[in-house]
């Protein structure tokens, strides 16, 4: 399990990114910090592997305490910022101070979501391997080669997925659920939920959560960069 730090001096906020990280596998919160000065506390106390965390705080803020970490305490932690500033500042300190990536908010479930198992995968493949050649390196580190034609899973279909395809493509920029899409193209929900994960997977269809009236999430999928295109190679 990669073991997280949440430090985010608004409780409403803290919940949601607490609510999301618990919908992705492979992650444990140890805990939640609302300052500079309990986050030290907690990575004294705690074995952590990952800071979510915000800049803007009362008291010192969030790049201050990457910069503690790095030049001062030096834990081996990584970071990942979530926050509101936007000015490339704040965005070029983070980066020189090794921050793995930058969410600015407010964001949906899917970026935070694609973030997560991005740092999941790396932080496994890290974790096994005691080196890596320069393929490794370009393909599962720093994501090169990406723009080659991507290949259809084992148990897909170009047939199957062309008719989910323009059901999607007929929604516009409706949101829809995988039973709603399951019923329209008469394919069972287990077989779509296949699709719909290759499609967010790729990038081309985003995903936001709600909570429903008796507070379980449910999921919902929208168009994001789906074109009559995108799968013109399989068919």
């Amino acid at each position: 399990m990669i073991n997280v730090l949440i430090i985010e001096d608004d409780p409403m906020v803290a919940e949601f990114n607490k609510r999301y990280l618990n919908e992705i596998e492979g992650f444990h919160l140890t805990g939640i910090a609302k300052s500079f000065d309990e986050a030290i506390e907690l990575l004294g106390k705690e074995e952590v592997d990952l800071l979510l965390l915000d800049i803007f705080m009362a008291g010192k803020n969030g790049l201050e305490l990457i910069q503690y970490i790095r030049n001062v305490n030096k834990w081996k932690v990584d970071v990942i910022l979530i926050t509101a500033a936007d000015d490339v500042d704040s965005i070029q300190i983070a980066l020189r101070c090794g921050a793995v990536d930058y969410m600015i908010k407010p964001f949906e479930f899917e970026r935070f979501n694609q973030s997560l198992t991005t740092y999941r995968e790396k932080h496994r493949l890290l974790k096994k391997q005691h080196s890596l050649n320069q393929e490794e390196l370009d393909r599962k580190i720093f994501a090169q080669n990406e723009n080659q034609f991507v290949s259809l899973p084992k148990g897909l279909t170009a047939n199957t997925l062309q008719l989910i395809t323009e059901a999607i493509l007929e929604k516009g920029e409706h949101p829809f659920s995988t039973d709603e899409l399951a019923a329209e193209v008469q394919i069972s929900r287990v077989s779509v939920r296949k699709y719909i994960k290759f499609l967010k997977e790729i990038g081309v269809l985003a995903e936001r959560m709600t909570y429903g009236a008796v507070g379980r999430p449910v999921y919902l999928y929208i168009n994001k960069e789906l074109t009559k295109s995108t799968f013109q190679h399989f068919y």
